[in-house]
């Protein structure tokens, strides 16, 4: 299978990095997460020139860390935040039923009853955000369950704390996947995405910005790109690209941390994902594929923002909290898999992050440049139309308005008919139904890829050794259309075995590098150094998930060097953007 017309192969991102520094932009924007992505979706489909800087992978940060859920916000709710609730609800509906089906799909969800007064108060609350969410892409109504049904659906459930329950419905996505396919179908329209190209300082002319300096970290070149306009959307660092541009930004983001456990699905018996109220926010246990997401925390992080690091002090607090419904208790021995990502909330006068804002903000602070940040990942879409938006003023001409709610992603044209003959395709290529269910399900139509790329080489047909669920056809075509340029992108992002198998993917790695070094051109040396990276982070990762606190685990995290060219974890202490 040719790659060299895929805008995200080795070939793709070559030619985007050369049209990056010879043609004038419309619009530039600073960050491969999933509001960047959605900003370059967003300005491409207007008619603009457009391209898209990360210095890391796509979603490499906060966007490939998150609960993976497309929900209206409970907590919110409690707040008196309907504006929020109800833009979320519809995005909800939009991603779940036009924009990404095969992505994105609804999940059962109880809120177990502890308190007789739980009944009214709780059921208050999701009734209302069940009327506000009528109709936006869940099968069915919140449900009122007795004790008796509440123990049939969650056996594992503590009978001695458990009155009852209610039944709701959330809209669950793999989020690196997600905002990686938005930054596909930018590129698919025509905006230059590159990953692995870094920001390191800004081009004025008078008053204005007009164009960044940046830097490929893959080889080391430098060189100009100019644009119109320049949208930050950087996240967790817009405040440190704002240090790079100069002045103070019209307002301020902190990190607040969200960490999460991965364990194996039969350590706990349930038929739906559960949700339950603590001290500080909302506890979720997550049903993901063979296993359950655990989370999440919400405290102050004000260490290294690329590798926030979870302490036994996180992982101890989820357990405890979890095993407050479970009549067998989780121990930190079940616990395969940790992940911590950082919230981009805007900055507020209290001490607490759980009471910042969710909600996003738009500035343009300096001409030339404009600012997004906050929000929350199921209303991205809304926020990168805001900050296209904003940017557009400032190009003198006629733009037109948004038309994202009506772009679904590659992979969800035909996904539908797809899955209803997923038998007869099955049939046809001989491979079981699950694994074609598996594969329609991380690429919709998409897949169909694939299997052209296992007809030709019937070897990429066979599961991974050491991750059985992936095909190794995935991990080969995570190179050649995806954008991977590195081991870890695709053990950690094209892929989620970092976080899904008990060694976190050291005896993947092998495996993998060797399948994807063809397409990366990748000679034995580069193998080992990619393996031994690898190493050092699962080694450095799990070092600092014994660690006491957050800077005794932020200290064991940074053990590990970056494998990206130029990416150096002492300057980014420092203050030194990464992007």
């Amino acid at each position: 299978m040719s790659t060299t017309k895929q805008p995200l192969s080795p070939a793709g991102r070559s030619n985007a990095l050369m049209r990056l520094s010879n043609d004038e932009l419309d619009v530039l924007i600073i960050g491969g997460g999933v509001v960047g992505a959605g900003c370059a979706l967003d300005a491409i489909t207007r008619g603009l020139k457009v391209g898209l800087v990360e210095a890391q992978d796509y979603a490499s940060g906060t966007s490939s860390r998150s609960s993976k859920l497309f929900h209206g916000g409970l907590r919110y709710l409690e707040q008196f935040n309907f504006p929020l609730v109800f833009e979320a609800l519809k995005e909800r509906s939009l991603v779940l039923n036009t924009l990404c089906p095969h992505l994105a799909r609804p999940v059962p969800f109880i809120y177990p009853l502890e308190k007789v007064i739980d009944r009214s108060y709780v059921g208050l609350g999701i009734g209302v955000y069940d009327v506000m969410g009528a109709g936006r892409g869940v099968p069915a109504h919140h449900k009122h369950l007795s004790r008796r049904k509440t123990m049939e659906s969650f056996p594992s459930g503590r009978r001695s704390a458990i009155r009852g329950s209610i039944r709701f419905y959330e809209g669950q996505v793999d989020d690196a996947r997600h905002t990686m396919m938005i930054a596909r179908t930018a590129a698919v329209y025509g905006a230059l995405c590159v990953n692995s190209t870094r920001v390191t300082g800004f081009l004025r002319e008078n008053d204005r910005v007009a164009g960044a300096q940046v830097k490929d970290l893959e080889t080391g070149h430098e060189f100009q790109v100019r644009a119109r306009q320049i949208i930050n959307a950087a996240g967790v660092w817009t405040d440190e690209i704002q240090t790079m541009v100069g002045g103070r930004g019209q307002f301020q983001v902190r990190a607040s941390k969200g960490v999460h456990l991965v364990v194996p699905r039969n350590r706990i018996n349930s038929a739906t994902g559960i949700i339950t109220r603590t001290e500080k926010s909302l506890l979720f246990i997550i049903p993901w594929a063979s296993h359950w997401i655990i989370g999440t925390t919400d405290t102050d992080w004000t260490l290294d923002l690329a590798h926030p690091a979870a302490s036994q002090t996180d992982i101890d607090y989820l357990l405890g909290h979890a095993n407050t419904l479970l009549q067998d208790p989780l121990t930190r021995e079940d616990v395969v898999g940790v992940y911590a990502g950082l919230r981009p909330l805007l900055s507020g006068e209290s001490d607490s992050t759980s009471t910042l804002s969710r909600e996003h903000a738009v500035s343009s602070p300096v001409r030339g440049l404009t600012v997004v940040a906050g929000g929350k990942y199921t209303t991205y879409r809304v926020m990168a139309k805001d900050a296209v938006d904003a940017a557009v003023h400032g190009l003198e001409r006629t733009v037109p308005k948004s038309c994202t709610e009506r772009i679904p992603l590659i992979g969800a044209e035909g996904y539908f008919g797809a899955f209803n003959s997923r038998q007869l395709t099955a049939d046809r290529t001989g491979l079981h139904v699950s694994k074609i269910e598996h594969l329609l399900g991380r690429y919709g139509t998409l897949s169909y890829e694939l299997l052209d790329l296992i007809a030709e080489h019937p070897e990429l047909g066979q599961p991974l050794t050491s991750a059985p669920e992936y095909l190794k056809a995935e991990a080969y075509y995570a190179a050649s259309h995806e954008g991977a340029l590195h081991l870890e992108d695709v053990l950690t992002r094209r892929t989620r075995i970092s976080i899904e198998v008990p060694d976190r993917g050291e005896v993947a790695a092998r495996e993998v590098a060797d399948l994807i070094a063809p397409v990366l051109g990748w000679k034995n040396e580069d193998i080992e150094r990619e393996v031994e990276h690898y190493r050092l982070r699962v080694e450095a990762e799990r070092d600092s998930q014994k660690q006491p606190d957050d800077h005794t685990a932020d200290a064991a995290r940074l053990g590990a060097p970056d494998v990206r060219l130029g990416t150096d974890t002492t300057a980014r202490r420092e203050g030194s953007p990464p992007r």
